[in-house]
Formats: C-alpha cells, structure tokens, sequence
C-alpha cells in the first residue's frame, strides 16, 4: 500500500517590508513521505518570500514537485494559465532549470544543504543564458532551526526586513538571511 501525504495546515501572517506586501494566508500543505520538515519549511519560506501582493495576475500557489517530475515546488499561474513563476527548492540540474526558464516569466531555487556552494559552482557557468533566474542560498543551520518550528498546525508570523526575514510561532524563532548566488540580470 502506497504511503499517503501528511497534511500540514499553516496561517501565515507576513509582513514584507522589502516589498511592501502584507497579508494574511491560510497555507495547507500536503508533505510527500519522502520529504522531511526541513524541506517542507523551506516551501512554506519560498512561499512568503514570493507571494504577490494581490492576486490580479493570479496566485502562489503549492504545486505537485514530488509527485510530479514536470512541476516545480511553487508556482504562479497568472489567470490564463501562463506560467509566471517557478519556485524550487533544493538542487536542480541545470537542464531542469532551463527547461523551467523557457516556460516561465521568472525562476527562483532556495537552497539550504551545506554543499550549496559545489552545486552552484559546478553549474553556474552552464546558466548564464538564463537571466530571469535568481539562486538564494539559506544556511544549513538557519534551514535546521526552521524546520523546528514545524507543527501539524501553526500560526507562523514572518517579518522581512532589509533582507532578513524573522520568523516565528508558538515553539520559537529563527532569523534567516537568504545569500542571493544569482539574480535576475
């Protein structure tokens, strides 16, 4: 029998300084058994830091990454159907990323192992056609503290500022500064 997906529920209250969005979202996130805390946070994280203001050219939404190899983790589907946005998490080969900067208007990957730096490296010179795509590199240590925070049910508060994002619930917080590798050009 097939393991099924853990169902996380989240009410995420942000306030992004950076870019002026401030909201208020109710998350349900449905976790792969083959994905841990730490990956599922880094989701949740991807998602406040990408979410739009409004939702006029359509919304943020979870995709189906793990279950589906031809989706990304996050993405933004404006209200014809046009792929906006492509979020990733982890460490994509680069023919992925490709693939995902011809279909999309922007490419964004978070990256929170502590071998960052060596997949950037052996890729980044096979990118640079690529200037829609932006690389951010989260701290292993900053990734594990927030994958503690993780509950079944959680009222999350994230605040960024000056490129700092502060997040916190009821177990604690974590202060997370995302390292830009590539930004759009």
């Amino acid at each position: 029998m097939a393991l099924k997906a853990t169902i996380f529920k989240a009410n995420l209250q942000l306030s992004d300084m950076d870019r002026g969005v401030y909201g208020e979202h109710a998350l349900t996130i449905a976790r792969h058994p083959s994905e841990n805390d730490e990956r599922m946070m880094l989701r949740v994280l991807a998602f406040a830091l990408n979410v739009p203001a409004d939702d006029h050219k359509g919304k943020l939404d979870f995709a189906k990454s793990l279950w589906d190899t031809d989706e990304p983790d996050l993405w933004q589907l404006d209200l014809t159907g046009q792929l906006l946005h492509w979020i990733d998490v982890g460490q994509p080969d680069d023919r992925r990323l490709m693939k995902a900067h011809g279909r999309a208007d922007r490419v964004s990957v978070y990256s929170a192992n502590s071998s960052t730096p060596i997949w950037w490296s052996g890729i980044e010179s096979k990118l640079t056609r690529a200037p829609r795509l932006a690389i951010w590199q989260i701290e292993a240590e900053q990734s594990q503290a927030l994958a503690a925070l993780a509950e079944r049910s959680m009222q999350l508060q994230v605040s960024v500022q000056d490129g700092t994002v502060y997040l916190s619930t009821e177990k604690g917080s974590v202060e997370i500064t995302p390292k830009a590798l590539k930004l759009p050009s």
